[in-house]
């Protein structure tokens, strides 16, 4: 029987609503997709089914292999980092199998470090042979549009201007956006070749960290960000008067944001779309930096693992919001995975011609694909 409140009854539409969800236009369960990111510093896996919002995840993986580790002094991909990769991806194949993803519609990336490694190509065939997962090398400008595209229900509609700053292991991503008619359109796009690993690298933090280090690392990034050529007096004038805003994507960014909300173990549903000041911003960086080394592999929100890069992270943030002054900044748990998925999703939707032959009619008509909505 149901309580006073009607509490099962709730649950039970609750269950409804989750199964119809999980079902396509003909009524048959939607099909599982998945998207798979190789960066410099982290592997990501992510699982889901179409849904009428988006997306519903199924499952995910995310495991820091720093694969670029060394990779600007030597040029190469290190040994150690090939095989901690490499078990990361194994165990993303397992779940990939498990969760009866089709190959076709498994799309794997590698981007920064693999594209700048003498040996990233053979490491993506001993993957291959190995995991069975085809990875494939994205350039920058494909890397820098997946970004957007993950981020795009996060631009504040009222927004005439919007910068996207994926900020990654070996490589950086700003994508310029401006309002045309309805639709925001990418105008320019830059990749600088630092990330949190490589700047790290670049400036190892001294035994006791002061702020000379921490600003040689923001001068760093923003020459870079100089050497990019990207000014547009439209653009500046947007975010001069509150028009436009910045969006930041990475784990360090989103490190941030949890260390600035005090957070006890980290929040996705809190973290992701959390607008910050330019002000709370600078603050979580000064307590970043008074935590030392120590302080930071002990926070819930950073870990040993991020400890060494998550100020440069914040640098490289701080160099963009002095470059391109914005007052708000919307923190982003989701990126370039998000945007494979939605595309590969975009794709599914697509009406197929049928293949010539038996069953095909009068005049080539082309059938419909029978995808769900996104």
């Amino acid at each position: 029987m149901p309580d006073p409140d009607g509490a099962p009854r709730r649950r039970d539409e609750r269950s409804r609503v989750q199964r119809a969800s999980n079902r396509d236009a003909s009524g048959r369960d939607a099909p599982v997709f998945g998207a798979l990111d190789l960066g410099t510093n982290n592997c990501r896996l992510l699982i889901a089914r179409p849904a009428r919002a988006g997306f519903r995840v199924v499952d995910s993986f995310s495991r820091i292999v720093r694969l670029g580790e060394g990779l600007s002094r030597t040029g190469r991909l290190d040994d150690a980092a090939m095989n901690r990769a490499y078990d990361a991806l194994a165990l993303c194949a397992e779940r990939v199998m498990r969760r009866g993803v089709d190959s076709a519609r498994l799309s794997a990336v590698a981007t920064q470090a693999c594209r700048q490694a003498e040996n990233g190509q053979e490491f993506i065939d001993r993957v291959r042979k190995g995991t069975g997962l085809k990875l494939r090398i994205i350039d920058p400008a494909e890397e820098a549009r997946l970004s957007v595209e993950g981020c795009l229900n996060l631009f504040d509609p009222k927004a005439e201007a919007v910068l996207v700053i994926d900020v990654g292991g070996g490589s950086t991503e700003l994508s310029w956006l401006r309002k045309s008619g309805a639709e925001m359109k990418t105008v320019a796009w830059m990749s600088a070749p630092l990330g949190v690993v490589t700047l790290a690298e670049r400036h190892p933090e001294p035994e006791n960290s002061d702020e000379d280090w921490y600003e040689a690392m923001v001068a760093d990034m923003g020459a870079a960000l100089a050497a990019g050529r990207f000014d547009d007096e439209e653009f500046r004038r947007l975010f001069a008067t509150g028009r436009g805003h910045l969006v930041g994507t990475s784990g360090a960014i989103t490190s941030l944001a949890g260390v600035h909300l005090n957070l006890r173990r980290y929040q996705r549903d809190r973290v992701d779309g959390l607008w910050m000041t330019r002000d709370e911003c600078d603050q979580a960086a000064r307590k970043l930096k008074a935590m030392g080394p120590k302080g930071r592999a002990a926070e819930a929100c950073i870990g040993p693992d991020r400890a060494d890069l998550v100020l440069a992270g914040a640098a490289i943030l701080d160099a963009v919001q002095r470059a391109w002054p914005s007052e708000r900044v919307r923190v982003a748990d989701r990126g370039l995975r998000e945007g494979l998925l939605l595309q590969q999703m975009r794709e599914a939707k697509k009406p197929q011609r049928r293949r010539r032959g038996r069953g095909r009619g009068r005049g080539g008509q082309a059938a419909g694909a029978g995808a769900p909505e996104t």
